[in-house]
């Protein structure tokens, strides 16, 4: 009896100091990470893991973009950094995520594979089928937003379409939970598994493309969370005004860093909420502030239940829009030599640092769907390629939010003016000399619409309109009126 005691004792500590795979994805952080901190508390050992699958990224129709793919290996190298200082390290494979997990699980004994919930629909075929495939569990914890999509609810159980009511249900509840501390120690595995070299993933661009991105980015969990101390700090008081000017830093520039989990919603909130009773100032931008974090949630949540949002519109009649096919104005736009220099000064701030200003993401989106036409599909897949804050539900419902077809969309006859959206929000045309320096010379006066400047004005500043800049590729009050009768021809046939 004594022997099969022993046994049984054997037997539970060699169980006990099984490990648990910590499979990283969209949660790049160590702080305020559920699975992570879980993880801890069961005092095993933890094998991190990162895997680049590239077989969900061909499967699926929305392959991570050139910019996204820039800020993950930077972020990946980050991460690891950070997992050294707790006597650990990122293990990095490339591969089918189901056949390295169970090769994983398999040869390190695991008694378990911990990660947190990702909403996109491929990722979702993804985790079920590498769920169904392991011969240990599969945890997946949330943390990607404020509430889990699903739990903000209508009265009648439905979900919200108007973010207005899904914003009023947010304030009506309890804050979300505060967040997490980061862990002061990791157990490691006494033996590690082979891992590629971040260099092995492949993920910087062949070109130089990417030295604007160098230049204007730091990336990982620190850098998050001191653009965030910063912006709490200095911008917060003034972020109702200055959130729609392109000349001015006054939004927060963290959506990429929330995008690819270095920072939580949950960090945002609470170091948000606290600002609001430091300063009396910072209460109405704090509010604000939150209102986008919230913006976020929405999208997410629209994601989780309509999984087609990326490519169908939510509103059925726009598939009878009759669309124009555009390569020519598609590749001006994209190139920012559309005529107009607010689009065209939004355009390449895009190329140049991967972001674009809130205020102008508007401006160029209504410029490619309704002065000129095309799909609101074109400037989604577009964005996705170049923003490093490319997030597929913000993407897919803001792109349809503007295109008059998504959730809590728009009027379509809303079509903003290019001129006097930039005499608006870039009053000293700032914003615009910088990204179009060709222009600069130009008068405020002249520098928003060039072609009406006398001839005299364009010889002094040294420019030849359609030499060194393009005329206006359509006159925008024509295009309006085209727009608005494609409209009024789509709803006669509903």
């Amino acid at each position: 009896m004594v022997g099969h005691k022993l046994f049984r004792d054997m037997k539970g500590i060699m169980a006990s100091v099984q490990p648990i795979i910590l499979w990283f994805r969209q949660d790049l952080r160590l702080s305020d990470h559920v699975a992570l901190m879980t993880a801890v508390h069961e005092k095993v050992p933890i094998l991190p893991v990162f895997i680049l699958d590239d077989r969900l990224e061909v499967k699926g129709s929305w392959a991570m973009g050139a910019a996204s793919r820039w800020w993950l290996h930077h972020s990946l190298k980050t991460l690891d950094h950070s997992l050294r200082r707790l006597g650990s390290r990122l293990v990095l494979r490339k591969g089918c995520a189901k056949t390295i997990l169970i090769e994983l699980c398999n040869s390190f004994g695991a008694q378990a594979v911990f990660a947190s919930r990702m909403i996109e629909p491929e990722a979702q075929k993804r985790d079920r089928c590498v769920a169904d495939a392991l011969a240990v569990p599969m945890r997946l914890f949330e943390g990607a937003c404020l509430y889990p999509p699903g739990e903000i609810r209508t009265r009648q159980g439905g979900i919200y379409q108007v973010f207005t009511p899904f914003w009023k249900a947010i304030l009506a509840r309890p804050d979300p939970p505060a967040p997490l501390a980061s862990p002061d120690h990791l157990l490691a595995p006494k033996v590690w598994p082979d891992s590629a070299a971040l260099d092995d993933l492949a993920l910087l661009p062949r070109h130089d493309w990417a030295s604007g991105l160098d230049a204007h980015w730091d990336v990982g969990e620190e850098a998050a969370h001191n653009r965030l101390a910063v912006f709490l700090e200095d911008d917060i008081p003034a972020y109702i005004q200055a959130r729609d000017r392109p000349d001015r830093a006054g939004t927060s520039g963290l959506s990429p860093h929330v995008h690819f989990g270095e920072i939580s919603p949950r960090q945002l909130w609470h170091r948000a909420q606290a600002a609001c009773f430091r300063v009396d100032a910072a209460k109405e931008g704090a509010q604000a502030f939150l209102r986008q974090v919230a913006w976020r949630d929405f999208a997410y949540h629209l994601l989780a239940h309509i999984p087609s949002l990326p490519e169908s519109p939510m509103r059925p009649a726009f598939a009878t829009f009759p669309w124009e096919k555009n390569e020519t104005g598609l590749r001006a736009w994209q190139r920012g030599q559309t005529g107009y220099p607010i689009v065209d000064a939004g355009m390449r701030q895009l190329w140049q640092t991967g972001t674009m200003h809130n205020r102008v993401r508007m401006i160029v989106a209504s410029f490619l769907v309704k002065d000129l036409m095309i799909h609101w599909s074109e400037g989604a897949r577009w964005f996705w390629d170049t923003l490093v804050d490319a997030d597929l539900a913000n993407n897919s419902m803001g792109w349809q939010w503007v295109a008059g077809c998504g959730p809590d969309a728009a009027p379509f006859f809303r079509i903003f003016n290019p001129v006097s959206q930039g005499q608006t929000h870039d009053p000293q045309a700032a914003y615009i000399r910088q990204y179009v320096p060709e222009i600069a010379a130009l008068p405020t006066r002249y520098i928003y619409q060039p072609w009406t400047a006398p001839a005299s004005v364009l010889d002094k500043a040294g420019i030849i309109l359609g030499t060194h800049y393009p005329f206006p590729i359509v006159d925008h009050q024509k295009a309006r009126q085209r727009a608005l009768q494609g409209y009024k021809e789509m709803k006669k046939t509903v």
